[in-house]
């Protein structure tokens, strides 16, 4: 693209119509589709957390969970709040089980955008595996909250509020029952 391409954008300008494409392809269940059109945006422009984050997620979809820690590093690294990269980290830390780590990135994926419900459920959940159960009642409480809105036109969304009630239902018995023994 040469000094001209770079100085005027017109190189980031087709990486975002890659990216964009990339995100169509994943909405259609094209993850090979996607995972090529965002490759393309990142040779393109590669320094771009955003393209590596999304790459990440899709490794990540596809069951690459060692692939997509190396895209979120990348993504990390350029811009550390990024919320795909730290939510992707999370999740790759609590499928490893390792529930510590994994409420660090979630943590911080939450702190970069409070109205996410899936970092919110996941925080939650991380809590329960810490065997911090009143902590994981207030994150599920706040899931439901956020979910609370789209269950009016969103199937999937409806299906997630009915699930994390449910684990607000577990969370109050458990609590209640930590509180007895400690009593």
């Amino acid at each position: 693209m040469g000094i001209f391409g770079s100085r005027f954008g017109i190189t980031r300008y087709e990486a975002d119509e890659y990216y964009r494409i990339s995100l169509d392809f994943y909405k259609k269940k094209n993850l090979e589709e996607a995972m090529n059109n965002i490759t393309y945006a990142i040779e393109l422009y590669p320094k771009r957390a955003e393209y590596h984050a999304a790459r990440g997620f899709f490794r990540l979809e596809d069951g690459l969970p060692n692939e997509a820690e190396v895209d979120f590093d990348v993504a990390l690294k350029t811009h550390g709040f990024d919320v795909l990269a730290n939510y992707g980290m999370g999740a790759i830390a609590y499928g490893r089980e390792d529930y510590e780590l994994a409420r660090d990135y979630f943590t911080k994926a939450w702190a970069a955008n409070q109205q996410r419900p899936e970092t919110l459920y996941y925080l939650a959940i991380t809590e329960h595996r810490l065997k911090n159960n009143t902590k994981a009642l207030e994150w599920m409480n706040q899931t439901v909250a956020v979910y609370a809105p789209l269950i009016e036109t969103d199937k999937e969304a409806r299906k997630r509020h009915r699930n994390a009630q449910r684990w607000i239902r577990e969370f109050t018995k458990l609590v209640k029952k930590e509180r007895e023994n400690a009593s």
